[in-house]
């Protein structure tokens, strides 16, 4: 697993999870790739640091997911009309992920590793998980995508 610091458009930090080097551009030319903040799919990756072991111990540097996020304005638009298309096919997709999956609500990190590790029936499932859950399941190798963010889900 590959771990790439990114960034939507309108300039949101987040991580993201990627089996090789090339799945990224794979997922990011398909527009499989969605800023969990606002639902862009314009998005691309950041300057990052590597990690390198060394004999020191050194103090932790946070990841871009980790950066304080300012929470009292948030970038909107209105009557653009390619948003408007965008966010219409963001719905449908959600509108089928979820017509065709199972919602184990807050059980997801706990049922996706038993469907991971062949102790559940192998399906679809969608549900909610922390960001830290998130990360542990990713570092199992564990495959998940964050359902996308609709404008609505922001009111």
């Amino acid at each position: 697993m590959i771990r790439y610091a990114l960034a939507c458009s309108r300039g949101h930090a987040f991580d993201g999870w990627f089996a090789g080097s090339d799945a990224f551009d794979k997922q990011r030319a398909r527009e499989m790739l969605a800023c969990p903040i606002c639902g862009s799919t314009s998005v691309e990756k950041t300057l990052m640091a590597p990690s390198v072991a060394t004999s020191r111990k050194k103090a932790r540097v946070p990841v871009a997911s980790e950066a304080p996020v300012a929470q009292e304005t948030v970038q909107v638009a209105a009557n653009v009309p390619e948003e408007s298309e965008a966010a219409s096919m963001l719905r449908k997709l959600r509108k089928h992920l979820t017509a065709n999956a199972e919602n184990v609500g807050e059980k997801f990190p706990e049922e996706a590793r038993r469907i991971h590790y062949n102790e559940a029936e192998k399906r679809g499932i969608y549900g909610q998980a922390s960001i830290e859950e998130a990360r542990a399941l990713a570092e199992e190798g564990i495959d998940f995508h964050p359902l996308p963010v609709l404008p609505e889900d922001h009111n």
